[in-house]
C-alpha cells in the first residue's frame, strides 16, 4: 500500500463511473433510433451498451480469504472498465403502419432501450460517482493532517 493508492482506487472509480454515465446518456438518446447499423442490406436499430467493470488486480477468492485468514490487510487498486457490451435482449415492436421503417404487418422494431432501467442506472452511477468524490476527499484531508502534524 502506497500513500496515493486510495487516490489511485478513487480516480480509476470515477473515471469508470464518468464512462458509465456517458453510456447510459448514449442509450437515452438512441432510445427511438431505429436505423442505427445497416446489416445484410437491411437498417437494424439501436442496441442498448452496458459497461463492464471489473477490479484492476485480479485476484482468486483464495487469495482473499488467505490474506483474511492471516488478518494481512491488502489495499484495493481500483476498478477499470475493461469492455463495452451490447444487450442482446430483443428488440420492441410496435405497431405503427405510418413508420417509414415498419414491415408489412405494420410493426416497427424499435431500440431495446428501457427509459426507467436506465434512468436508475443513472442514479447508481451518479451515487457511486459521489461517493467516491467523498472517499477522494477524506483521504485529501488525512494527507492535509498528516503534513499539519509533520510541522
Amino acid at each position: 500500500m502506497t500513500l496515493f493508492s486510495g487516490f489511485n482506487a478513487s480516480a480509476s472509480a470515477l473515471t469508470t463511473q464518468r464512462l458509465r454515465m456517458d453510456v447510459i446518456s448514449s442509450n437515452m438518446a438512441n432510445a427511438e433510433t431505429t436505423r442505427a447499423r445497416m446489416v445484410d442490406g437491411e437498417w437494424t436499430p439501436y442496441r442498448r451498451k452496458m459497461v463492464v467493470v471489473e477490479p484492476n488486480q485480479k485476484q482468486p477468492f483464495s487469495a482473499f480469504l488467505g490474506n483474511a485468514m492471516k488478518q494481512k490487510s491488502e489495499a484495493g487498486t481500483g476498478v477499470k472498465a475493461s469492455a463495452i457490451v451490447e444487450d442482446q435482449n430483443p428488440f420492441k415492436l410496435l405497431y405503427d403502419p405510418t413508420h417509414p421503417d415498419a414491415n408489412e404487418d405494420g410493426y416497427v422494431e424499435m431500440p431495446n432501450v428501457d427509459p426507467l432501467r436506465e434512468m436508475v442506472d443513472l442514479m447508481t452511477a451518479t451515487r457511486s460517482y459521489e461517493a467516491n468524490v467523498t472517499s477522494l476527499n477524506a483521504t485529501k484531508n488525512m494527507l492535509m493532517k498528516a503534513l499539519e502534524i509533520g510541522r
